[in-house]
């Protein structure tokens, strides 16, 4: 694996070979360091620029402030939210067309998908987690998760970890209701599994957190970046975090400790993140600059393959895993883009 960082242990043994004949190792992945002391403010999303080019694919207009996008391929539904007033926005993934409208009690940024035919959405001014059932749109239930819940996953048990942003925990859900609580984040933002492990990015201390989704014990926090906010799994292990703050995208081990595989610089604020697994590909929104970029992660580190122009605010992203269809919110004119993934 390829390393972030050339080490002066490794610059050492390259100045001793004998002859210049032979060819070093590449240094191996580096072990991400301890936290670093205070807290600043959470990174965030650029303020995207006026758009220069048009978006590529189709635009469909869903309503103001769209942002939280997920697909249903069982049911052939793309769920986007909106705002004023706070509702769910249900589009037909087949024509494009606007089918149905759900009324929510507040305001989400995020969505996640439950089994098949469901949704959960973390609506952040009423503390709940909400299930729909889609493609009506009706919510079948509700669970009060702690205060401002920001971003839910799910590990292959049905355990549910909701981070409640402004409540500093993560609640965990089993069975409809709350049995534990990790308090041990600031702010905690986005999350992903991987290994048998939650990774959680705490967007006030800029760190990353490893805890065992079995035992919820914790098992360490490491500093990382300079200002991560969203974070996937991709289909080999790794954990792949967006530093906001500083440009580039970040491939961690969820090993103990935690090993940086690579550092990718990323100019334009990466923000949004979408893993396309059956196609081994990450897809991450650009908010400076207005485009969604994708990477072929069966490469070391993972390979540049695709840029799309996008709406202006591409705060999120999701693929529709049966035909790599992406779908890219834009805050900032209320519209959903819908763009045929490269083959």
């Amino acid at each position: 694996m390829i390393g972030h960082r050339i080490t002066a242990a490794v610059l050492l043994a390259v100045a001793l070979l004998v002859g210049g004949c032979a060819s070093p190792s590449p240094p191996g992945p580096a072990a991400l360091g301890p936290p670093r002391p205070g807290v600043r403010p959470a990174a965030s999303p650029a303020d995207s620029p006026p758009l220069t080019v048009p978006p590529a694919g189709t635009v469909i207009p869903v309503g103001a402030g769209a942002e939280g996008v997920a697909v249903d391929p069982a049911t052939h539904t793309v769920a986007v939210g909106a705002h004023d007033p706070d509702q769910l926005v249900l589009v037909d993934a087949r024509t494009g067309q606007v089918r149905g409208r759900t009324t929510l009690p507040g305001h989400l940024r995020h969505l996640q998908n439950g089994p098949p035919g469901t949704l959960l959405v973390p609506d952040e001014d009423s503390n709940q987690l909400l299930t729909v059932a889609l493609p009506a749109g009706a919510i079948t239930s509700s669970l009060v998760t702690g205060i401002s819940p920001h971003y839910v996953v799910t590990a292959p048990d049905g355990t549910l970890f909701v981070a409640n942003e402004a409540g500093h925990s993560v609640a965990v859900v089993r069975g409809g209701r709350v049995v534990a609580s990790l308090p041990d984040a600031v702010m905690p933002g986005g999350m992903a599994l991987g290994g048998g492990r939650l990774g959680l990015v705490d967007v006030a201390s800029d760190t990353l957190t490893l805890y065992d989704t079995s035992t919820l014990a914790r098992l360490t926090t490491v500093a990382l970046g300079d200002g991560p906010t969203h974070e996937v799994a991709d289909d080999h292990g790794h954990l792949i975090a967006a530093d906001t703050r500083g440009d580039a995208l970040l491939v961690v081990s969820p090993q103990l400790p935690p090993l940086l595989q690579a550092r990718l610089p990323l100019a334009g604020s990466p923000y949004g993140l979408a893993v396309d697994t059956p196609r081994d590909r990450l897809w991450v929104t650009l908010t400076g600059r207005n485009q969604l970029v994708g990477f072929d992660t069966r490469t070391d580190p993972p390979r540049e393959i695709a840029r799309y122009a996008t709406v202006r605010q591409p705060n999120t992203v999701a693929v529709d895993p049966t035909n790599g269809t992406l779908y890219v919110t834009g805050a900032t004119d209320g519209v959903l883009e819908s763009v045929p993934g490269p083959p």
